[in-house]
């Protein structure tokens, strides 16, 4: 099924229902005989427009979800059962349903979308509730970099540090030195600006010529871009999501050649329909994006998930995949999450939370994980993952060097 506002009605429709089921298996038919299933919730951005990222959250973590069923389940052959919830990238909304879900028995943990302000806001709840977040997507380092303890926050995705070492790094190949910053006045863009700012720190021949901030809902960035541009900056790095991305983006094409600056951008945008309004400008600037994973490198179990969005999801292949990165990560998330509660023997969240940093030697979608998370490491990732990559002419991500071809 294609991401229509109809099939998303209908799959959350679908989970509710089937969530509503599993509870009632769960508080009413242990009895009978019937094992329980065990519970998986994801609160996510499914109400912002034209959203991609939490979708493709959703159709990795179904995919590894339907794969582990089909092998006997967890837990000597419970299955596992996905519980859905919206929080429209709205804070407190998202507070509440993480209330919700701890309140439900044998709900094991709670994968997040990609805004970033939304889960930083929530440590203090997730820490206070000790339900433990799986992050497949949101990249502010504080997410996993924080005071809590023990840390009920695991991510396997980007750190903002990672994205903007390797974009900063892609201007110095270029032959670019002086950088321009545009930046949500957001816990993300401040997440950003002090990575940039310990990069630059070390003296590796980039100078950051100034920096900006833009609000979520401002309806132009042109002033911002103009008066980096001004301040001396060659080239402009981008953090943004897909509504300001397509603002500026259009802002720029109505300029003069000249004044139009290569963006290197973060990866906020590719999760939502920001190719769909920008394809046009696109072509007429130097604009590349961060990212961790392509299923254009091919490989064995790259076309099983495939295969397997195509029976879910209608992609016919991999260059019809939208918000790739959310589908790899939230996939290989997932298996390791399953291994965990095995290795925990229990749906307990605390022994849960304890047999996730002690995973060995997982073969996953991405890469091979030694060992995914340990007591002092909760990001699975490293920076060697992330790479750049461009929008093809069909809205395909292709990696600018060949992409490393995965198991």
């Amino acid at each position: 099924m294609r991401n229509t506002p109809e099939s998303q009605r209908w799959h959350t429709r679908l989970l509710h229902w089937v969530g509503f089921i599993a509870l009632c298996i769960a508080s009413g038919l242990t009895n009978a005989g019937v094992k329980p299933p065990v519970l998986i919730g994801i609160d996510a951005e499914f109400g912002v427009p034209g959203s991609t990222s939490a979708q493709a959250v959703r159709l990795g973590i179904s995919i590894a979800i339907d794969e582990i069923n089909h092998q006997g389940g967890v837990l000597d052959g419970r299955k596992l059962v996905l519980i859905e919830r919206d929080n429209r990238s709205v804070p407190a909304r998202s507070l509440q349903n993480l209330r919700d879900f701890a309140a439900m028995p044998d709900l094991v943990a709670v994968f997040c979308g990609k805004y970033s302000p939304v889960v930083v806001e929530s440590l203090p709840a997730i820490h206070e509730l000790k339900i433990i977040l799986l992050d497949p997507w949101a990249a502010a380092d504080s997410i996993t970099e924080h005071n809590y303890q023990p840390s009920y926050t695991f991510r396997l995705s980007l750190r903002d540090s990672w994205a903007m070492d390797t974009m900063l790094a892609q201007a110095r190949s270029s032959g670019f030195k002086q950088v321009g910053l545009l930046l949500p006045n957001t816990e993300w863009g401040r997440s950003n600006l002090r990575a940039a700012e310990n990069n630059s720190a070390h003296k590796n021949g980039i100078n950051l010529a100034g920096k900006y901030w833009y609000n979520w809902g401002d309806n132009s960035l042109l002033a911002p871009y103009q008066k980096l541009r001004k301040a001396g900056a060659q080239v402009l790095v981008l953090v943004a999501n897909e509504r300001e991305g397509a603002i500026l983006i259009r802002e720029m094409v109505a300029l003069p050649q000249e004044e139009r600056m290569p963006i290197l951008s973060h990866w906020g945008l590719t999760g939502g329909k920001f190719y769909d309004d920008s394809k046009n400008a696109l072509r007429q600037l130097d604009f590349s994006v961060v990212q961790t994973y392509s299923f254009l490198a091919g490989g064995a179990k790259a076309q099983f998930v495939l295969d397997a969005a195509k029976k879910l999801d209608g992609v016919q292949n991999a260059r019809q995949l939208q918000s790739p990165v959310g589908v790899a990560h939230a996939y290989d998330l997932m298996h390791i999450l399953a291994r965990a509660i095995d290795l925990a023997q229990s749906t307990d969240r605390a022994s849960v939370r304890n047999a996730l940093e002690r995973i060995r030697n997982y073969d996953g979608l991405i890469k091979h994980y030694s060992q995914p998370f340990t007591p002092t490491r909760h990001d699975a990732l490293g920076p060697e993952q992330a790479f750049m990559a461009r929008y093809a002419a069909d809205g395909a991500i292709e990696p600018l060097a060949p992409a490393r071809k995965e198991r």
